[in-house]
């Protein structure tokens, strides 16, 4: 117990010595950091989970896609970063990222799935912005790159494997659902 209390105070004094201001804009840079995967693996994670090959395919297709674009860009264009660390802000490669995700869970899953990997697409942007990573422009290119890249190979999983959920009613039942799915 004694340990515990030595080693939280030694962590507070250094944590206490750091300015506030940077201390939000590390911790925000390195959220966005780990959640620029988030949308994705949940892709993957869901296209597992539903034995969907085609999915996993199609993300990863994807997601290479807007990593490719977007680190043949930031060569060519050499842009320097808000924070001056260096010449590769344009486009934001986590933004990019991100989107493909979302993109890719919206298309091929639906609404439900897309609109929270949105939001967190939306907070990677701009959590980029607020860490000094990136400006607007660098975002906003990063979004479009990703969403394109998913939107150009994603295909709907329920018109793929023809879903078809429809009202039923009939004169041996008073109503129901009727589902079909093509595997």
């Amino acid at each position: 117990m004694r340990y515990n209390i030595l080693i939280l105070s030694i962590i507070s004094l250094f944590v206490a010595n750091r300015p506030l201001a940077a201390q939000r804009r590390d911790a925000v840079k390195t959220s966005t950091d780990l959640l620029m995967f988030a949308s994705a693996a949940v892709g993957a994670g869901v296209a597992l989970i539903k034995s969907d090959n085609k999915g996993v395919l199609q993300l990863v297709e994807g997601c290479a896609t807007s990593v490719a674009a977007a680190y043949l860009l930031k060569y060519t264009v050499s842009k320097r970063r808000p924070d001056g660390s260096d010449n590769n802000s344009f486009p934001s490669n986590h933004t990019g990222v991100a989107f493909a995700g979302a993109t890719f869970l919206y298309k091929r899953y639906g609404w439900q799935w897309g609109v929270p990997a949105y939001l967190v697409a939306a907070y990677v942007g701009w959590g980029r912005i607020y860490s000094e990573r990136h400006d607007a422009w660098d975002v906003l290119a990063g979004a479009a790159i990703g969403t394109g890249s998913a939107l150009l190979f994603t295909k709907s999983f329920s018109k793929q494997h023809e879903v078809v959920v429809a009202p039923l009613i009939s004169p041996e039942v008073d109503c129901g659902i009727h589902f079909s799915m093509r595997f």
